[in-house]
């Protein structure tokens, strides 16, 4: 029996992928911004998801909520307690135990801070429960992979290839058929980046092109395991209306980071599987990360899994699951431990240069309701634990896994906390109980 979606079931992840249930084209009435005056005409969005930041504010929350906590409480250094230690480390395997008693089948994590290095697991590998889910086991980390492909971006900057003032057009002549004409000189590299160029988010379209029915339920995981050749991505974007005059707003864009890495595949003669390997995964010391453009997941892997509840059948396993959906907005693989060493070299200054790394944490958005603080590629929240600091990093989420890292920007503290058996009928709150305690621990 086919599934029709009853009612709306949304994928959301804000500053991550943006992918929900409720397919379908562009809104009857929906008509191409007009280019003229830079004004958008008619632009209403292109049926994507309702809310693209829940994700994002609930991460948001957690960290308030840690904060709040934090105030609460008088700490103890770990390294000047064993009892704090101690108490710190049974903390973080509660909360991954009382991850996996809701919905989640495995949840993995890890926190290093002064004192404190733990990493931990609770579940299973599998929806079928074969398996124990181990700390050192890998995951489909979706949209984190937007900082490694700004790292890309910005390592072609220090090497003189472009600027960021750099017209996507002039790296990427395909482009030309997705940016209206008057907007040519205007999408930059820098505005792909920072989700402020007016290009809508175009993957649900592209999944709802393969679909005789966009509201069978059954048939939207099927598609899922095609091929989505970047031909086939630059069609789905020409078919949705921009949404902004570049610069003026924020919404956020997976179609910007396919497009960097066509840019990338472009200026190099290389694939974005093989730079990531020399330029990122290499100089981190990642040696358990990928970016698969195949179907299928090879050793100790969390396997993704969708729980849907009564809006279809209960459980889908996203084993077929094929990354080219996402592409260079979100096809690595990783562990806890990688993403670590990712975020320490980008911090650190062993993958860009100083200044380099300071402006790609400069946040380009501040104080919008869409997305956290977002420079380049990378996200900022409030420090719970000092006021007046940061924490920076991101969130991914595919349809079976959620995943967040965040770290100090002297990389002292840092936390990476991921799940697989995703709950697609709530946003975000079975990341959020492994997420606060971590970010408790490094206070």
């Amino acid at each position: 029996m086919r599934r029709r979606m009853r009612t709306t079931l949304t994928v959301t992840t804000a500053a991550a992928l943006a992918l929900p249930l409720t397919l379908g084209a562009v809104p009857a009435g929906a008509a191409p911004a007009a280019a003229g005056d830079g004004t958008p005409a008619g632009a209403a969005a292109p049926a994507l998801d309702e809310d693209s930041s829940s994700v994002a504010r609930a991460v948001a929350e957690a960290v308030a909520q840690a904060r709040r906590e934090a105030s609460a409480r008088t700490f103890v250094a770990p390294s000047e307690d064993a009892a704090a230690t101690a108490g710190a480390r049974d903390a973080l395997d509660q909360a991954l135990a009382d991850t996996v008693a809701g919905v989640p089948v495995g949840v993995v994590g890890r926190v290093d801070a002064p004192g404190l290095h733990w990493s931990g697991a609770e579940g299973t590998r599998r929806l079928d429960g074969r398996g124990p889910a181990r700390p050192q086991d890998r995951f489909r980390a979706a949209s984190n992979t937007k900082m490694m492909v700004s790292t890309l971006v910005l390592q072609e900057v220090e090497k003189g290839t472009w600027t960021l003032d750099t017209p996507v057009v002039e790296v990427v002549p395909e482009a030309a058929a997705v940016v209206p004409d008057a907007y040519e000189d205007d999408v930059t590299l820098e505005l792909l980046l920072t989700h402020r160029s007016g290009l809508p988010d175009h993957l649900s379209a592209l999944a709802a092109s393969r679909m005789t029915d966009p509201e069978d339920l059954d048939e939207f995981f099927e598609v899922l395991g095609e091929e989505y050749p970047v031909a086939d991505h630059l069609a789905a974007m020409d078919d949705l209306p921009w949404l902004f005059a570049p610069g003026t707003d924020v919404a956020y864009s997976n179609a910007g980071y396919v497009l960097l890495g066509a840019a990338l595949e472009r200026a190099t003669g290389q694939s974005v599987e093989r730079l990531l390997e020399k330029r990122v995964f290499g100089p981190a010391g990642m040696r358990h990360s990928a970016f698969p453009d195949d179907p299928g997941l090879r050793g100790p892997f969390l396997h993704e899994a969708a729980y849907t509840g009564e809006l279809g059948a209960g459980w889908y396993g996203l084993d077929p699951f094929d990354p080219s959906l996402f592409g260079a907005a979100g096809a690595v693989t990783s562990t806890t431990a990688d993403l670590r060493r990712f975020t320490e070299s980008l911090v650190t200054g062993d993958l860009l240069e100083p200044a380099t790394v300071t402006d790609v944490l400069t946040p380009r958005t501040v104080g919008s309701e869409v997305l956290p603080d977002y420079g380049l590629g990378v996200y900022r929240l409030p420090d719970p634990c000092q006021d007046g600091a940061w924490l920076y990093g991101h969130d991914g989420a595919s349809f079976g896994t959620l995943s967040i890292t965040l770290t100090s920007p002297d990389a002292d503290r840092q936390v990476t906390v991921a799940l697989t058996g995703r709950d697609l009928t709530s946003v975000g709150s079975d990341l959020m109980t492994a997420l606060v305690p971590a970010l408790l621990a490094t206070c």
